[in-house]
């Protein structure tokens, strides 16, 4: 889909839209739905296909649901989601010019093992706090979706897969927080330990 709407983009800038038939607009058209629900869905698979991303996503509604109650349960996962955003913009930008944020890897993983240890510790931190200390980590992750991905409707699928791992955090946080802690700290456990695995792979590579 991305060479093809590539190709859009050009025979646009190539042709005046006036001087375009009828048949030439319907097949325009028609690409550019495809470029939108291609990429869409190529923005919405992304985190489901990286242990880091997926990991820290889920970490974050797990540790909202085990450390805050009502609507502060939320503060963290619309903090993450939304500098995710502004991450993956910058990084869209910076990417189109051949720059690149350095030490990106290095501070997803690092996200990945801190939420984890947050979560297992169930480490009470106001609403604000954690959602200033996700925030953080969420542009490192913005930053590498956003030079990976190809525009705005794969970054509209990035969002939306991105609330939904949120949104399963929680549910695990909230029937987790009814059971004895040691299995929140299990879970916590294991994805700090993933963490702990990506960091040393980056150490030793």
């Amino acid at each position: 889909p991305h060479d093809t709407c590539q190709e859009l983009i050009m025979s646009c800038r190539v042709r005046r839209l006036s001087n375009l038939t009828d048949p030439d607009i319907e097949g325009l058209a028609a690409v550019l739905f495809d470029c939108v629900e291609g990429g869409a869905s190529v923005g919405f698979m992304h985190p489901f296909t990286g242990l880091d991303h997926l990991a820290a996503m889920l970490a974050v509604g797990l540790w909202s649901a085990l450390t805050q109650t009502g609507r502060r349960m939320l503060a963290a996962p619309f903090a993450f989601a939304g500098l995710l955003l502004v991450g993956a913009v910058v990084g869209l930008g910076l990417g189109a010019q051949g720059l690149a944020v350095p030490g990106v890897e290095p501070m997803v993983a690092a996200s990945v093992l801190v939420l984890g240890l947050v979560a297992a510790a169930r480490w009470r931190l106001g609403a604000t706090a954690s959602a200033a200390l996700v925030g953080a980590f969420a542009v490192f992750h913005g930053l590498a979706h956003g030079a990976e991905l190809g525009g705005g409707a794969a970054l509209v699928g990035m969002v939306l897969a991105t609330a939904l791992l949120h949104a399963g955090g929680l549910a695990l946080g909230l029937k987790l927080r009814a059971l004895a802690p040691v299995w929140s700290r299990a879970a916590g456990g294991a994805i700090a330990l993933l963490g702990l695995g990506l960091l040393t792979r980056l150490v030793i590579a």
